[in-house]
């Protein structure tokens, strides 16, 4: 049977950590589709897959980001030539992106992402729901929330765009993570009220949303804290302190529920579509193995702010 290709891991991995909003912005991937239509490409796109694939296991198995982003950064340069409006073409291309840009959050060079990205797609209205979130993510993780306003603004007011898969996971992340972090809460307001949020929410969610921005409006008009010694400090700082607890113990249990599903979809992975007995299914298994172990401990891990090169997704 034939064996499962290290890149398919790797974009199943992205698919589950996304779901919760709040991934490593060192890891990344895009749906499973890119797999099923491997077997349907062209001789030219078959090749970039096959680039598509080796730059992927360069990352994931060698861990070296710099090769991989290379192969990701010639890959681009060759699909350029190619038919954009092929839709495997447009997953490659998407693909590239995505791994390139965990290169580059390995590097510790997440500052260049945004103009990489662009260099290829040209325009903010251009660029793929999956990799909006991923830059979203990317930049509000390492404290630079700003870099992606007007990106996002103008991706999010481009009427073509409202029928994106994703459309609406991007419109709420720039809402939390964009919007509300810089506390532009008039932009916030009009998000929630206009077209953008009458296209990406439920009633349910405009009430919601709008009620974080109310809360966040308050806190903005309160005096900043008395540094001295009050009565109330003790308090306030013993709740805010549980407040962190129950947050981190909710963070908690959703880690856990995406290590076990985790789990069984790599085990299921290597003893059911793959027999073991074949001599071939060896180095998959293999390499998977140690995929499970990498991608295990950094689940394991506590959340961190920092980019470092030596973790992985």
């Amino acid at each position: 049977m034939q064996g499962v290709s290290p890149v398919w891991v790797f974009y199943l991995l992205w698919t589950i950590c996304s779901s919760s909003h709040s991934p490593s912005p060192s890891t990344s991937a895009i749906s499973t589709s890119v797999f099923l239509i491997f077997s349907q490409l062209s001789s030219g796109s078959a090749a970039m897959a096959n680039m598509l694939d080796a730059a992927a296991e360069t990352m994931m198995v060698h861990k070296d980001f710099q090769a991989a982003f290379d192969s990701c950064d010639r890959g681009l340069q060759s699909l350029s030539g190619m038919d954009t409006e092929d839709s495997r073409c447009a997953e490659l291309k998407a693909g590239f992106c995505i791994l390139g840009i965990q290169a580059l959050a390995e590097l510790n060079r997440w500052h260049g992402v945004l103009s990489w990205v662009l260099q290829y797609y040209e325009l903010p209205e251009r660029i793929p729901a999956k990799i909006m979130q991923m830059c979203i993510l990317l930049y509000s993780k390492v404290s630079e929330p700003a870099v992606m306003q007007e990106t996002a603004r103008v991706w999010l007011h481009c009427s073509s765009n409202s029928r994106a898969l994703g459309f609406g996971t991007v419109a709420e992340l720039y809402l939390l993570h964009i919007l509300v972090p810089l506390r532009d809460t008039e932009e916030a307001r009009e998000l929630i009220a206009g077209r953008v949020g009458s296209c990406a929410f439920t009633e349910d969610q405009r009430k919601t949303a709008l009620d974080v921005v109310v809360e966040k409006e308050q806190q903005a008009l309160e005096p900043p804290p008395n540094p001295g010694c009050s009565p109330n400090s003790d308090i306030s700082t013993h709740s805010v302190s549980m407040k962190v607890q129950k947050n981190d113990s909710t963070s908690s249990g959703s880690f856990s529920l995406q290590r076990i599903f985790l789990a069984v979809v790599l085990l299921y992975m290597l003893f059911i579509r793959m027999d073991p007995a074949l001599p071939s299914s060896f180095m998959w298994i293999s390499k998977l193995h140690r995929l499970l172990k990498q991608m295990w401990c950094f689940l394991l891990a506590p959340p961190s702010y920092a980019l470092p090169q030596s973790k992985s997704f």
